[in-house]
C-alpha cells in the first residue's frame, strides 16, 4: 500500500498543474446559459468605423484557425512549460471571467452581419455556418481577440521559443490575421476588439509582464 501511495503521489505531482484547466467546465456552462438566455433586450455595439470595414469572407480562414491556435497553445504549454502554463491560464481565465460578468451586467450584441451574400462560395458557406451556430450577442470584449493575444504572449515569453524568431514572427502574423478576421467577417465590432486589447494590456501587467519592446523583439533581430 505504501508503494501504491508513493506512486500515486508522484503521479499527482506530475499532473496537478493540469487541474486548473477544469475552469473550462464552469465557464462553458455559464457561457452556454448566457448564450441561451440573453438573446433580446441587449445594448447594440456599433461605431461608424464598423461600417467602413468591408465584409470579406476570406478572413473566415484565420477566424477558424483560432480554435486550433488556442487549443494548441493551451495544450502545448500545459504539457511542456508549467510556469508559462500558469501565466497563460491566469491571463485567459481572468479575461474570460470578466467577459462573463460583462455579458450579465451589460447584455450586448451587434447587427453587423450581412443580410445576404453578394456571391456564394466555400468561404461564405463557412461564414453562414458560423452565423448559424454562434449568436451575435455577448460579444464584449471579444474573447476571440483576447485569447489570441494570450497565446501569442505565451509564445513570446516561453523559453521554448526563445531562439525561434521566425516562429514568433509567424505567430504574430497569425494572431494579427485572427484579430482582423473578427471584424472582416462581421463577428465583432471595433469596440469589442479595442476593449479586448485594452483588457489584454492590463492583465498582461499582472501575468506575462511583456513590454512593448519584447513584443516586437523578433522584428529587430530578423
Amino acid at each position: 500500500m505504501t508503494t501504491v501511495k508513493h506512486y500515486a503521489q508522484i503521479g499527482y505531482a506530475k499532473v496537478k498543474h493540469l487541474l486548473i484547466l477544469l475552469y473550462f467546465i464552469p465557464y462553458l456552462v455559464c457561457f452556454n446559459f448566457i448564450e441561451a438566455n440573453i438573446t433580446t433586450h441587449f445594448h447594440i455595439i456599433h461605431t461608424p468605423i464598423d461600417d467602413m470595414i468591408p465584409f470579406c469572407e476570406y478572413f473566415v480562414i484565420p477566424y477558424i484557425l483560432w480554435f486550433f491556435y488556442v487549443g494548441w497553445g493551451v495544450t502545448f504549454f500545459a504539457l511542456t512549460d508549467k510556469k508559462i502554463h500558469y501565466n497563460l491560464c491566469g491571463f485567459l481565465f481572468t479575461g474570460m471571467t470578466i467577459f462573463l460578468i460583462c455579458s450579465v451586467i451589460y447584455p450586448n450584441g451587434q447587427f453587423l452581419r450581412p443580410v445576404y451574400f453578394a456571391h456564394h462560395n466555400i468561404f461564405t458557406a463557412l461564414c453562414q455556418a458560423i452565423y448559424s451556430s454562434d449568436t451575435p450577442t455577448n460579444i464584449l470584449p471579444s474573447i476571440h481577440v483576447y485569447n489570441t493575444i494570450g497565446i501569442h504572449f505565451a509564445i513570446i515569453r516561453s523559453d521554448k521559443f526563445k531562439n525561434k524568431r521566425m516562429f514568433c514572427f509567424c505567430s504574430g502574423l497569425l494572431a494579427t490575421s485572427i484579430i482582423l478576421s473578427t471584424m472582416f467577417i462581421k463577428q465583432h465590432s471595433t469596440i469589442d476588439v479595442f476593449l479586448a486589447c485594452l483588457l489584454a494590456y492590463v492583465v498582461n501587467r499582472f501575468t506575462f509582464k511583456i513590454t512593448s519592446s519584447e513584443l516586437f523583439y523578433y522584428r529587430k533581430r530578423l
